[in-house]
């Protein structure tokens, strides 16, 4: 049996836990309460979804022989879907449906936010057919956040931007499709022990075979700015324009590089947040330092209010548990 190294758990863990308590600050625009539960949004809840749905992917190929992980993603989705209450969910079961432990999590259940694009896609597509290819439109940064996990895995998919690119495109259009591969390649990088802007620049060079719209590249300006301009509230709001995926990705690479020590990691989240479209780009950074420094880095005050903190840190340890075991 191969074992879970620490320094493999460290990394899932930060990057697990960072990528949600990042997405509970963003929610706050960098202005946190002095005390209460950091809660979770969307987002969050749609990335534990993709965890459980990658578990049991490999649980499925395993025992039958035969998977299609992002159809097996997909029925996760509707899981979440079905215990937000949201109407024209297809119904897998009559009894015990939802199942799965995530099913009983109450503040899984709780509306937090919308996801238009993933919510419109589950219900116009009951099932998702891997042999019809059906184009969504949507860019927006749901297609990137939820998708992140999927740079943890590459003990199993050999090309983790491939497998977070499929992910995002049963829901969201190319150029979502394109921020969510290379946020998951970066993740992987990282994870591995690179730097932040070695990362990037691999990033950059492995994903540029596939990708569909996002060519030459693309975070150069983000690159620039944070060496020329770090911390800079008036460059990270010209980053992070809009909602869209590409953005959340482009200001998570200038916040990451602008704080690059692993005891900065609270300031990062709070000035990614205070960004006026800056909470996609909280998440994504906080996922992103996670993993390059490690849960030790993350914050224990705001660890210890955040209210999903529980269920990331068992499904991180359930994903090496799957994967590395």
């Amino acid at each position: 049996m191969t074992r879970v190294t620490a320094e493999q758990l460290a990394t899932a863990r930060g990057c697990v836990l960072g990528l949600m308590l990042g997405d509970a600050v963003g929610v706050t625009g960098g202005h946190l309460p002095a005390e209460g539960l950091l809660r979770a949004t969307s987002a969050g809840q749609l990335a534990c979804f993709t965890i459980e749905g990658i578990i049991r992917a490999d649980v499925r190929g395993t025992h039958k022989g035969i998977c299609h992980p992002p159809s097996v993603v997909w029925h996760a989705y509707t899981r979440w879907a079905s215990v937000q209450g949201i109407p024209g969910i297809k119904r897998w079961r009559e009894e015990d449906w939802p199942d799965g432990w995530l099913a009983q999590v109450p503040a899984l259940s709780v509306h937090r936010g919308s996801a238009p694009a993933t919510v419109s896609a589950l219900q116009v597509q009951a099932v998702l057919d891997p042999d019809k290819d059906r184009v969504w439109t949507s860019v927006g940064a749901h297609g990137l956040t939820r998708t992140l996990p999927a740079g943890l895995v590459e003990w199993w998919h050999p090309e983790p931007g491939r497998f977070a690119a499929e992910l995002a495109a049963t829901t969201h259009g190319p150029e979502a499709v394109d921020a969510a591969a290379m946020g998951a390649t970066m993740i992987s990088a990282v994870a591995k022990g690179h730097g932040v802007e070695e990362s990037v620049e691999r990033t950059q060079r492995e994903c540029q075979s596939f990708l569909r719209m996002l060519t030459g590249r693309p975070f150069a300006e983000a690159v620039q700015a944070a060496r020329e301009h770090p911390r800079d509230p008036e460059a990270l709001t010209r980053l992070v324009p809009d909602g869209r995926a590409l953005s959340a990705l482009a200001g998570a690479v200038y916040v990451a590089l602008s704080f690059p020590d692993r005891g900065q990691l609270h300031d990062a989240l709070l000035f990614a947040a205070s960004a006026p479209h800056g909470r996609h780009a909280a998440a994504t950074v906080g996922a992103l330092l996670g993993a390059r420094h490690g849960v030790n880095a993350l914050p224990v005050g705001l660890v210890s209010r955040l209210e999903l903190a529980w269920v990331a840190d068992v499904l991180a340890r359930d994903l090496l548990a799957e994967f590395v075991r």
